[in-house]
């Protein structure tokens, strides 16, 4: 095989749920492809690349030189809700079911001693400071039913402390042990959701 063919390739198989497998039939489509789709591809990931980073707020994707995304810049937003999810796609997920409509705060992972994730490696210092600015009154804890999900959610109410001033609440058992939102349906996400139960 073409060393730059098995290159990217290599790069495809690095993404997550892509296996080798897989990797090898977009690199072939892509390649093969007479309408300038691997131009388009390459060029539209440099320009997010560039120009797409996390909010300074809450850590959604948005605009480099924007001062917060979008769902930070919503009043009605500000409902006094705030979900803490482990990463983007959480929050995907949770609006393409339009289960929550108030604001989020992204970890950017979740505590691990095999993966050698730590506290300084997450969104969680700032999250004392936005329950006080916002007047959060109730906090969503939407990470994954595992482990290290709830050793991460242990942890980040410890920062928090019991005195911020609002109540702490988590999905109810809508979600499987072991389960991550994005394998959910919408209607089993919405009852989770909805059946929250406080911590």
């Amino acid at each position: 095989m073409n060393s730059k063919i098995e290159k990217l390739i290599k790069q495809f198989a690095k993404l997550p749920r892509v296996g080798n497998r897989a990797a090898q039939r977009i690199v072939l489509s892509l390649l093969q492809d007479k309408t300038g789709r691997a131009a388009q591809l390459s060029a539209a990931l440099n320009d997010a690349a560039e120009n797409i980073a996390p909010c300074p707020v809450c850590g959604m994707l948005t605009d480099r030189d924007a001062s917060a995304c979008e769902f930070c810049r919503t009043a009605s937003r500000a409902n006094g809700q705030l979900c803490v999810v482990r990463d983007v796609g959480d929050v995907w997920v949770l609006e393409k079911s339009s289960v929550f409509r108030g604001r989020y705060h992204i970890l950017g992972g979740l505590l691990s001693g095999a993966a050698g994730t730590m506290p300084d490696d997450l969104n969680i210092a700032t999250l004392p400071g936005r329950i006080k600015d916002e007047n959060i009154t109730e906090i969503i804890f939407a990470l994954p039913n595992t482990v290290e999900g709830k050793t991460t959610q242990h942890y980040v109410m410890s920062v928090i402390g019991d005195n911020c001033g609002a109540a702490f609440s988590e999905l109810a058992s809508g979600v499987p042990l072991g389960g991550d939102l994005d394998f959910l349906d919408d209607g089993t996400l919405s009852l989770a959701f909805g059946g929250r139960k406080t911590i």
